[in-house]
This record gives structure tokens, sequence and C-alpha cells, in this order.
């Protein structure tokens, strides 16, 4: 027998609602059984299957069917891939900016670089350190060794694009400084790259952010002073070691 409260109605805040005590039983019985279920299922998910090993398929876009259209053949050239879009832009426009390469030999003769090289006394002041052309032809087969002209020829585009306009259009300015860096010597570099380093340090390490931006200085001036450290480091090293 269940024993339910009895209610008559009168405050209707105080009634509690009754079940039978065998529903109630059979409720709890049926969600333990869920429960279970639901572990089992999920514990089989991650279980490793002592089954036969499924075969690797290759998916294409014939479904391996011999009678199937060849998308490759049939597609416009300009679709084949960023070779095939190049070729393409060469034959619709030949100065395109697609495939435009910047013009090293010619800013180099416009801004007179050669005569300027010969008047700041780099070519005197690279022998004074040691770099003369016969220390080059040395060291051209440790540097294909290295790989380093591989890595050049295989890089050209970002060689030709990117590095060299900074360089070329930067040199008017930085030749100055380049010979007065290589009458001083090794330290000199190891000074610059010190304080390239010392400074990106501190920008990390105090969390500075540029202004206006709010992005953080680490980063932006990280693309210069992170490369220019490298460099000055690696410059000061060869000088030093090939100092006679």
């Amino acid at each position: 027998a269940n024993a339910c409260n009895e209610n008559d109605g009168s405050n209707s805040e105080d009634f509690t609602p009754c079940f039978p005590s065998h529903l109630v039983h059979f409720t709890k019985a049926k969600m333990k059984f869920l429960l279970l279920a639901i572990i089992a299922s999920v514990a089989g998910a991650f279980a490793p299957s002592s089954g036969m090993a499924r075969q690797a398929t290759q998916l294409q876009e014939s479904f391996g069917l011999d009678f199937a259209e060849d998308t490759y053949e049939n597609q416009p050239d300009l679709l084949k891939g960023e070779a095939e879009y190049k070729q393409y832009m060469n034959q619709v426009k030949e100065d395109n900016m697609l495939n435009r390469k910047y013009n090293v030999i010619r800013r180099v003769r416009e801004l007179n670089l050669l005569q300027a090289t010969i008047d700041a006394g780099v070519l005197s002041k690279l022998e004074k350190n040691g770099l003369d052309l016969a220390t080059v032809e040395k060291l051209l087969p440790a540097a294909e060794e290295l790989g380093l002209l591989s890595l050049a020829a295989n890089n050209q585009q970002l060689l030709v694009n990117g590095v060299a306009p900074l360089l070329v259009e930067g040199a008017p300015f930085l030749l100055p400084v380049v010979a007065g860096a290589l009458e001083a010597g090794p330290s000199a570099f190891y000074l610059a790259a010190a304080v390239s380093g010392g400074l990106e340090a501190y920008f990390l390490a105090n969390g500075v952010e540029i202004p206006l931006i709010g992005l953080p200085a680490s980063l932006i001036g990280g693309l210069l002073l992170v490369p220019l450290t490298v460099a000055t480091a690696g410059a000061g090293v060869a000088l030093g070691s090939l100092k006679k």
C-alpha cells in the first residue's frame, strides 16, 4: 500500500504530488539501465578493434572508374595551378604584376652604387679584414657543400623581389655605416648585434606596445631586429675568422 499525504485542496502551496511506489522503483531501474547502456557504448567506441584492419582507399574525382572524365585534361590552363596560371598571364600581358621582377642591375646603375662603394672604401677595408678574391674563391665550395647556393637558386623570387629592394634602395645610407664598421673591425658588428638583440629583449620583457595601433613592439620590431642581430653577429664571427 502506498502512503500518500492527503490534501483537501485548501492550501495549494502545501500540495505534494504522490506517485505509486512500484512506478518509482520502475523508473529508477530504467534510468540505471539507460546509464549502463550509455557507459558501455562509450567504452566500446574507444576500445581497440579486434577485427581485420580496414584497407586504405585512395579517393579520386573519377571514383577510380576507367570511363570517368579526366578533369585535369578538360579544365582551362589557368586553373591547373600557380605555375600554369603564371604562364597564362605571361601570354596575356608580358609586363604583368604577377611575374614582375625587381630590376637589380638597372637600379644599381641608376643609384651609381659601384662608384659609391669605391668612394666609401668598402672593398679596400674588406681586404684589410682578410676578405679578398682568393678567400672568396675558397669559400664558394664550402657554401655549395652547405647548400647555400642551392637555397639561393630555389628562392630567386624571394631574393629578387624581397631582399634585393631593401639592400639596393638602402645602399646609399648603409654604405657609409658598413665602411665605418669595417674600419673598426669585428667588434663593431658585435656591438651592433648586442644593441639590436638587447632592444628586442627589452621590448619582449616589458611588453612594450606601439602607440596608436597597440601591437607588441617585440613582434613588429622583431621582423627587423632579429634578422639584424643574426646578420651582424654572423658578420662579426666571419670577419674575426678571416682576420689576417
